[in-house]
């Protein structure tokens, strides 16, 4: 995919980019130039670890994003994917 920096500097990031790296308006990110290439990446989002009844959850300290479902739903897929992918692998 192709994009165009404007006059000003800035850059449109295609959208299926985008969703690709779950960036969303709002998503602070990070830029580094390294052997000639520019990488972008999402800031890291600060969190504190509180107690939920037996659980500890990680609470975002800023405002950020909301995470759906879908989005949810898919990153455990993905994880299911893969771990079952390494232990068929060995």
């Amino acid at each position: 995919m192709n994009a165009t920096i404007d006059r000003a500097g800035r850059l449109v990031v295609p959208k299926p980019v985008r969703e690709a790296a779950h960036l969303h308006p709002g998503t602070q990110v990070r830029f580094r130039v390294l052997d000639g290439r520019v990488e972008i990446e999402p800031v890291p989002m600060a969190v504190r670890f509180e107690r939920s009844g037996t659980m500890i959850v990680a609470v975002a300290q800023t405002e950020g994003a909301i995470v759906t479902t879908e989005e949810i739903e898919q990153t455990l897929a993905e994880i299911r994917t893969e771990r079952w992918s390494d232990q068929h692998s060995e």
